[in-house]
């Protein structure tokens, strides 16, 4: 059996998560869109705690949006997407290694993949490409 494609649209590609796996991965999981609330933008430095506290989420949004950290706002929920690179890439992910810029600061979304998504318990892998 040949070496199965990734698809992130398509879960049923995915592969059960193991210890270790993102070591050698390409960071498929970085391409998805990222949904996070606004303790997430706090912690990222995204949103001042005082702002947080004192101004409306939509202004918020809405300030995000045109210096282009978030492509949308879910009023109703109250949760925000991460912009993307044109590539799909999330914003915070390193082009050249593949990994996080701000993962201590990372938002719960990505803390709590694989285990709370879209296929628990499973993730996206693609091996590393050489260079």
């Amino acid at each position: 059996m040949g070496v199965q494609h990734v698809d992130v649209d398509r879960c049923e590609t995915w592969t059960r998560y193991r210890a270790g796996l993102c070591d050698g991965c390409h960071a498929h999981c970085c391409t998805m869109p990222v949904e996070v609330r606004l303790p997430d933008l706090v912690r990222l430095g995204l949103v001042d705690p005082f702002e947080a506290e004192h101004e409306a989420p939509k202004q918020i949004a809405r300030r995000l949006e045109k210096a282009g950290r978030v492509d949308h706002f879910n009023f109703k929920h109250g949760i925000f997407t991460l912009a993307r690179r044109a590539n799909g890439d999330c914003l915070y992910l390193d082009a050249v290694t593949r990994r996080c810029t701000v993962y201590e600061k990372r938002p719960d979304t990505c803390r709590k993949h694989p285990q709370v998504g879209p296929r628990p318990g499973h993730c996206p892998y693609g091996p590393r490409q050489a260079r």
